[in-house]
């Protein structure tokens, strides 16, 4: 009888199954808060060596807000928009293309201006160039975080492909350029807005304005085609772009002594403009080599519109380029 008032003892002793419960519940919520925790540390860690001047800017207190942009940009522009537009007449948007067109123009030679001033201009060598963290260079690191800025703005490019039902032109290599530019640019301009590190963007800036002036004119119709006899030439733009540079950014693994405060963004940009550069020679061999065994339309479409994917005008892309 003692025994088995102890066997009922020793039974009680043990937890019920809403005990268990609550215990795998609060193991599992400490881990949390411990993982919670380890993480803030980490980004704490990770954001003091952020640029102080940057830190209250517009899409700039932390990497969130613009995830949260391109990820309703991806969503829209690869599955939601072009369900919205299925049943949907597509948009005429002539006017909005003209402005928007000749827009980002205006604001490309404002920036071509800026990084020339800021330093592109005024004093770098094109070789190892330091970020400036002093009241000297902040002219160039708001010139960065307007480039920045931009990025966002050209991702419309995308959006009015589909409002057009242009699904054709929103390609894995158009979304992705959209996406990852402006994602690897937060980091540049809350880290590193200046040096060696901007070029590409003075390039990239100075291309637009030729690219985006092509575009807004072959909206305008037909009676401005006489004014793109220049064309033919957009291609070689392009590929002199994408040299210049992985030139100039890979000149930094050849100098003896160039302390430039954060090498992973040589690496980033050496390995964006490379895979860009073998991107385009892969498409001049096939459009311009072996070009008679591509169809028609293909040997006749730019590069722009393969890389960027922004030939958001209404010129004819199958048109012969003379």
């Amino acid at each position: 009888m003692q025994t088995m008032k102890s066997t009922h003892v020793e039974l009680n002793n043990f937890p019920n199954s809403n005990e268990n419960d609550q215990i795998l519940g609060s193991s599992l919520e400490m881990e949390f808060v411990n993982v919670k925790s380890s993480m803030a540390l980490l980004y704490d860690r990770f954001i003091q060596n952020a640029d102080p001047r940057t830190g209250n800017w517009l899409l700039m207190s932390s990497p969130l807000p613009q995830t949260i942009i391109i990820a309703a940009y991806i969503f829209f522009v690869t599955s939601w928009g072009p369900r919205l537009m299925a049943n949907r007449k597509a948009f005429d948007l002539k006017g909005v293309l003209i402005v928007y067109n000749f827009g980002v123009v205006a604001l490309s030679l404002y920036m071509c201006y800026e990084f020339w001033m800021a330093g592109w201009g005024t004093g770098y060598t094109f070789r190892c160039d330091l970020v400036d963290y002093s009241p000297t260079g902040e002219r160039m690191v708001a010139t960065c975080w307007l480039y920045y800025f931009s990025k966002f703005i050209e991702m419309l490019d995308t959006v009015f492909f589909v409002l057009r039902k242009r699904n054709s032109q929103v390609t894995f290599l158009h979304v992705y350029h959209h996406s990852i530019m402006p994602f690897t640019w937060w980091f540049g301009v809350r880290f590193a807005g200046g040096g060696l590190g901007t070029f590409h963007a003075l390039l990239n800036s100075i291309v637009h304005v030729v690219m985006y002036t092509y575009y807004g004119l072959t909206v305008l119709g037909p009676s401005f085609q006489k004014y793109l006899w220049w064309k033919k030439y957009l291609t070689s733009i392009q590929l002199i772009q994408f040299v210049m540079v992985t030139t100039h950014i890979w000149q930094y693994f050849f100098l003896k002594d160039c302390p430039y405060q954060f090498p992973v963004f040589i690496y980033i940009i050496g390995l964006y403009g490379l895979i860009f550069l073998l991107l385009f020679l892969n498409f001049w061999y096939h459009a311009y080599t072996k070009g008679k065994r591509l169809p028609k339309s293909m040997q006749n479409q730019t590069w722009a519109h393969h890389s960027n994917g922004v030939m958001n005008g209404n010129a004819n892309h199958n048109e012969k380029e003379e």
